[in-house]
């Protein structure tokens, strides 16, 4: 089974559709700011995110954008301040 490290980030005009949209992705990555979240999701789950977004959000005045980060490249990303570093399983494996 694949698995994604994601970090989500979204801008959401509307505050009742933030809300719902906050609650929502928690049951799916974990929070790291306030419009910012990230972690581990299966790849089976990935579709179900997809939903759960499209599902709070205006495509038409609201942006959310997912990034999927490779172990290189979460090796090398910067935390700064209290930041705290979401941790996952590898994503992939050199044999």
């Amino acid at each position: 089974m694949t698995s994604h490290h994601l970090v989500l980030c979204y801008d959401v005009v509307d505050d009742r559709a933030r809300r719902r949209l906050h609650r929502a992705l928690k049951g799916f990555l974990r929070p790291v700011q306030k419009s910012v979240f990230e972690g581990p999701l299966p790849g089976r789950r990935l579709p179900a995110l997809e939903f759960a977004v499209r599902r709070h959000m205006n495509p038409e005045e609201d942006t959310v954008r997912i990034y999927r980060l490779c172990v290189a490249c979460r090796a090398q990303t910067a935390l700064l301040g209290l930041s705290p570093r979401v941790e996952g399983p590898p994503l992939c494996r050199v044999i």
